[in-house]
């Protein structure tokens, strides 16, 4: 139970499916030759054996996303099941998935910030100056949102400090004359802020039934959003009121 709870906690708080997690979950106990029964909702797993009455609870919240760890847990499970590895090797990979970190450098996301700004502007049939602004202003504003994460926890002020700053840039850009069109720049900027995998796995949740941990998701994804917004709306307000 210990195992299966632990398994559930880590995929739910990395981002996966409430079905995915309870389908695993009851894999494992099944290749255990236990008649586990997994109940997940958006803040606890319950496992429950049949055969004893037994059920625990582990408390879960609302954690990032980190699919490389659902992927591995997955393995893993599928690995057990099969018979490739036995009990005591799947809880000595599982502690390892738990307590490894796994991220991408710094220089790294930067990058990947600026290249995912810039892709909406091609869409936008954007000039190139225009272009490389939506580079440099993305990178601008996920540094800001990323810093401000590190030192506070407080929930979606971080995404509403990236679209502050966005919008600020965007506006002082055309302001300035270096830029031609600060709402098509503001849109692209924003695309590392998204809450894309949310939104994705809230309708997910929703098509297969799991309509209470889908629309937790969605709300979760529209307050994201919401606080971008209210950040692009507060940014933009500061540059016309002292321009």
């Amino acid at each position: 139970m210990n195992t299966c709870g632990k398994v559930g906690v880590i995929m739910l708080t990395s981002g996966a499916e409430t079905s995915r997690v309870e389908q695993t979950v009851e894999f494992i106990g099944k290749a255990s030759g236990v008649n586990v029964t997994c109940y997940v909702t958006m803040t606890a797993v319950f496992i429950s054996i049949n055969d004893l009455g037994n059920t625990m609870m582990f408390k879960s919240r609302l954690g990032g996303f980190n699919l490389q760890k659902v992927d591995e847990l997955n393995q893993l499970s599928r690995q057990y099941t099969e018979g490739q590895i036995n009990y005591e090797e799947l809880k000595l990979q599982i502690a390892q998935v738990d307590n490894q970190v796994i991220d991408f450098s710094l220089p790294l996301k930067i990058f990947g910030a600026g290249l995912v700004s810039v892709a909406p502007m091609l869409v936008f049939k954007a000039t190139w100056g225009d272009l490389a602004l939506s580079f440099f202003i993305g990178i601008f504003g996920y540094l800001a949102a990323y810093f401000i994460g590190l030192k506070h926890n407080l929930p979606y002020i971080k995404e509403a400090t990236g679209g502050i700053t966005i919008a600020i840039l965007a506006n002082l850009a055309v302001l300035l004359g270096l830029g031609h069109d600060s709402g098509q720049m503001i849109v692209s900027s924003l695309m590392p802020l998204v809450p894309g995998v949310a939104i994705t796995n809230s309708l997910r949740e929703i098509m297969a039934g799991e309509i209470i941990s889908g629309l937790v998701r969605a709300v979760d994804a529209i307050l994201v959003a919401v606080a971008i917004g209210s950040g692009v709306i507060i940014g933009a307000s500061l540059v016309y009121l002292v321009r």
